[in-house]
């Protein structure tokens, strides 16, 4: 596996190789990015992912300074996947001076739920990733982006901002791997106490538990089943941003009840660390 820092070394490295299937990560490296780079090595092209912990998308109270780096255990677990190249810059080779033009995704995608909760959030990722998307594809005439669906909404608004930009790229979404009690792999179950780690798979449970009631009520009772699923997590002590159901394809408010169409989105922290995950259903 070929390490590079720099956008130059990585476009001099892609040179002639092909379409690329790209894999951002921001490093803490679990089994759920390694299936993201064995999605991305079926694609045929050299597979690159990239190790980046993006300073624009950390509100100023959250965790930029403490986030895991892991890298001598990132770079092994990488090359024993099959990546072909990691892109690994340092803050100086992406950003050299103070990215003050940014992408800001439409609001009435990027502003609800986790825009909501982390305001400004989505104008960091989409900037980053139009920034790594430029550096992996601007010589290679496009290629291949994977992303995860554990984070739903990021992936949507990734989809979007690549359709409203023509950029040649296809993105592909990854299942979300879970542990086996169900709960959704993430670089941040690392914060979870020994006793917050058995309770962290609460969230899919009720998420699942949601869904279900949805689907057996009408339309008009689904603000109280959603109101009601906060409740019942905050009185096992969670602290829960939100519990909804919402139509996949613009994650708004649901117009029917079809089954297929809908997926449940929740947020909610269980001591000092917040959990995400979603279910389609």
């Amino acid at each position: 596996m070929l390490i590079v820092h720099s956008i130059a070394e990585l476009r001099a490295a892609l040179a002639g190789r092909g379409r690329p299937a790209f894999v951002p990560t921001m490093g803490n490296l679990h089994d759920g990015h390694l299936s993201l780079v064995r999605r991305a090595r079926e694609c045929g092209g050299p597979t690159v992912a990239s190790i980046f912990v993006n300073r624009l998308q950390f509100l100023p109270h959250e965790d930029f300074d403490s986030y895991p780096r892991t890298w001598d255990a990132d770079r092994a677990r990488l090359e024993a996947a099959g990546c072909d190249i990691l892109f690994a810059p340092r803050e100086a080779d992406l950003y050299p001076e103070p990215q003050t033009f940014k992408v800001h995704p439409d609001p009435r995608l990027a502003d609800l739920l986790e825009g909501e909760f982390r305001p400004g959030f989505f104008t960091g990722v989409c900037t980053v990733v139009m920034k790594l998307f430029s550096a992996v594809f601007g010589t290679t005439g496009g290629g291949t982006a994977v992303f995860g669906k554990k984070d739903y909404q990021q992936l949507m608004v990734i989809h979007r901002m690549v359709e409203q930009f023509a950029l040649p790229i296809d993105v592909v979404a990854g299942d979300t791997c879970r542990a086996d009690d169900g709960l959704a792999l993430s670089s941040r179950n690392g914060y979870l106490a020994s006793g917050e780690r058995s309770q962290a798979a609460e969230l899919p449970r009720a998420l699942r538990a949601l869904a279900d009631a949805a689907l057996s009520r009408p339309l008009a009772d689904w603000p109280a089943l959603e109101q009601a699923a906060c409740e019942a997590l905050r009185a096992q002590g969670w602290q829960p941003d939100y519990l909804v159901v919402r139509q996949r394809s613009d994650l708004q408010p649901a117009s029917d009840s079809r089954a297929g169409t809908l997926v449940a989105l929740g947020a909610a922290r269980i001591g000092s660390t917040r959990l995400i995950d979603n279910l389609e259903f």
